[in-house]
């Protein structure tokens, strides 16, 4: 399945990363690359937590790139 993540570098110098699709899913690391693998497996664990509740799932984005020429 795959999710929109949003990364952002705080005033400490964190990667803070956040899963809209996912309340509350939100993760961080020192490096952008740490934080991508820190959500990553924060969302793993809540898909699986939803799932244990026999809560709904949120679906999977489709997302595709046009590029414009100008």
């Amino acid at each position: 399945m795959k999710y929109r993540i949003y990364i952002e570098q705080d005033e400490d110098g964190m990667f803070v990363a956040e899963c809209p699709s996912l309340p509350g899913c939100v993760s961080q690391g020192s490096t952008r690359s740490e934080a991508m693998n820190n959500i990553q497996e924060a969302m793993q664990g809540y898909l699986e937590s939803l799932s244990k509740h026999h809560e709904p799932i949120p679906p999977s984005i489709h997302e595709e790139i046009i590029e414009v020429a100008m």
